[in-house]
């Protein structure tokens, strides 16, 4: 372990309205699946040492098996601190019989404000070997892009 994986954007929204797209329900099944896969949240406790299971199913399994079978990835994640509207650190672990997705990866949400809305930085440590550095930063920016998208169309 000890891989640490980064991605950035700005986004044209204030901080508080990223911070509630981070603790939604619904808004994360929509943005934070990145291209290719789609998401569904089977459990919600959006409190520090709640947390949340996401099931993400690849559109294509082909060139992409997933994690916990053929065609899915299943993390669960807990909420290990949330500072509204600057910070939402969660806690990922992988539900996979391959021991290199094995331990918890840390996902820390930073948002700054900016003059063009806010910067929302995504910083991953101790991500498990078998997640490729450039697939998984790729990922993380598909996310934010999705997430710009969202707020900025609510917004």
């Amino acid at each position: 372990m000890g891989r640490t994986d980064h991605a950035s954007r700005v986004i044209a929204a204030p901080p508080a309205t990223v911070y509630g797209a981070l603790l939604d329900r619904e808004s994360l099944e929509v943005w934070l699946p990145p291209d290719g896969m789609r998401g569904r949240v089977e459990q919600w406790d959006p409190r520090p040492g709640g947390g949340f299971r996401m099931v993400l199913t690849y559109l294509d399994p082909t060139d992409s098996p997933g994690k916990t079978s053929d065609a899915t990835d299943v993390v669960d994640v807990e909420f290990a601190d949330l500072v509204p509207p600057e910070r939402v650190v969660q806690r990922a672990v992988f539900e996979a019989d391959d021991p290199s997705y094995a331990g918890t990866m840390t996902m820390t949400w930073r948002l700054t404000a900016s003059s063009e809305g806010t910067e929302v930085t995504v910083t991953a440590t101790d991500v498990p070997p078998g997640i490729d550095q450039a697939v998984h930063e790729a990922g993380i920016a598909s996310s934010l892009a999705n997430l710009a998208s969202y707020v900025e169309a609510a917004d």
